[in-house]
C-alpha cells in the first residue's frame, strides 16, 4: 500500500500499447498524408533544422490521427478510410481516452525542442480546433443553418487549425523570416470545401465512407448551406438533415435537389476562386525565393473538375426535375 502512495511507477510498454490501441489502429490505415507533404513543401522556404522538422511532422501527424478518432465518435461515423471506425472496434470510451492521451503525448514531444513559443502555438491552435468543432456540432445538433461567413470561420478554426499549426511551428523554429499563414489559411478552406463537395458528389467517397455520409451525419456542409439559403422557404434539405437518413434514394434525391439549386456549381466556382487566390499568394511568397513546386502541386491536385463523377446529378432522383433552379 505504501508503494501506491509514491510517485507512479515507470509506465510499461504493455500498458502503453493498450492505451494506444485505437490510435494505432487508425494510424495503421493511413490516408493521403497531405499534411506531411505540405510540411516538406513549405520547408523549401523555411529550412527548419532536421531534428525540429522531424518532431513537428510527428506532432502534426499525431494530432491529425487523434482528432479523426474523436471526429468519428462525434459524427457517429461507420467507415474511415474504407475500414470500420475505431470506436466500433475498441468502444467509444477507450477511443476517446486514446485520442486525448495522444494530444498530451504530442505536447510532450514539442517540449523536447525547448522553445516556449511552440507551446503557445500548440495551445492556441488546439483551442481553435475545438472552437471550430464545437460550432459544427452545435449547428448539426440544433438544426441551425449557419451563414457562409460563419461556416468559413468554423473551417478556418477546425480544418485550417492543423495546417496553420504545422506552418507556425515551422516558422518558430526557422531562421527565415516570412509569413506563410495567409496561404495556409487559404489551403485549409480549399481542403475542407473540396471535401464537402466530394462527400456529396464523388463515387470514390462512397467506397471509403459511404454514400453522402455528411447527410447521414446531418452536417451543414458548404453545398448544403448554399442549397438551403438559396430556397429558404423550401424545407426539403433541412428535413433530410433532420432525419440523418441512411436511405440511398433519399440521399440521391438530396443530391439532385442541390444540383437544381446550383449548389454544386456554386461550390465549384468558390473552389476555383480560392485556388486562383492560392496561386497569387504563392507567387508573392516565391518572389525572390526558391520555387515551391511541392506546394504548387498540392494546389493543383485540389483543383475540381466539372462534374466530379461525370454524371448529371439533376437526373439522379425522381421528381428532382420539378425543383426550381437556383443561382
Amino acid at each position: 500500500m505504501t508503494d501506491a502512495l509514491k510517485q507512479p511507477r515507470a509506465w510499461s510498454q504493455e500498458k502503453e500499447k493498450i492505451l494506444l490501441g485505437p490510435y494505432d489502429y487508425m494510424y495503421g490505415h493511413p490516408g493521403k498524408d497531405i499534411r506531411s507533404q505540405m510540411i516538406a513543401s513549405f520547408n523549401v522556404w523555411l529550412k527548419v533544422p532536421d531534428e525540429s522538422l522531424s518532431v513537428i511532422t510527428k506532432v502534426v501527424g499525431m494530432l491529425h490521427t487523434a482528432s479523426l478518432l474523436v471526429d468519428d465518435v462525434e459524427d457517429n461515423s461507420e467507415l474511415r478510410r474504407g475500414v470500420p471506425v475505431a470506436h466500433n472496434i475498441f468502444g467509444t470510451a477507450q477511443t476517446i481516452n486514446s485520442a486525448n492521451y495522444v494530444y498530451f503525448c504530442a505536447l510532450q514531444e514539442l517540449l523536447k525542442l525547448q522553445n516556449p513559443s511552440l507551446i503557445e502555438i500548440y495551445t492556441e491552435e488546439l483551442l481553435n480546433l475545438h472552437r471550430g468543432q464545437g460550432m459544427d456540432l452545435f449547428w448539426r445538433d440544433t438544426l441551425t443553418c449557419p451563414n457562409e461567413d460563419d461556416y468559413l470561420e468554423m473551417v478556418g478554426n477546425k480544418t485550417g487549425g492543423l495546417f496553420r499549426l504545422a506552418v507556425k511551428l515551422m516558422q518558430a523554429e526557422s531562421q527565415t523570416q516570412m509569413d506563410c499563414v495567409p496561404l495556409v489559411n487559404n489551403l485549409g478552406l480549399i481542403f475542407q470545401i473540396l471535401d464537402d463537395y466530394k462527400n456529396l458528389s464523388d463515387t470514390t467517397y462512397t467506397a471509403n465512407k459511404g454514400l453522402c455520409e455528411d447527410l447521414t451525419e446531418g452536417k451543414f456542409s458548404f453545398p448544403v448551406i448554399h442549397s438551403i439559403r438559396t430556397e429558404p422557404d423550401n424545407l426539403v434539405m433541412l428535413n433530410i438533415l433532420k432525419q440523418k437518413t441512411r436511405d440511398e434514394e433519399v440521399k440521391r434525391y438530396a443530391m439532385a435537389y442541390m444540383e437544381r439549386t446550383g449548389s454544386f456549381r456554386y461550390t465549384r466556382n468558390i473552389l476555383r476562386e480560392l485556388t486562383e487566390k492560392a496561386f497569387v499568394l504563392l507567387d508573392e511568397l516565391e518572389n525572390g525565393r526558391e520555387k515551391a513546386d511541392g506546394i504548387r502541386k498540392i494546389v493543383e491536385k485540389m483543383s475540381v473538375e466539372e462534374p466530379v463523377n461525370g454524371t448529371d446529378l439533376s437526373s439522379a432522383a425522381p421528381g428532382a426535375e420539378s425543383l426550381s433552379p437556383g443561382s
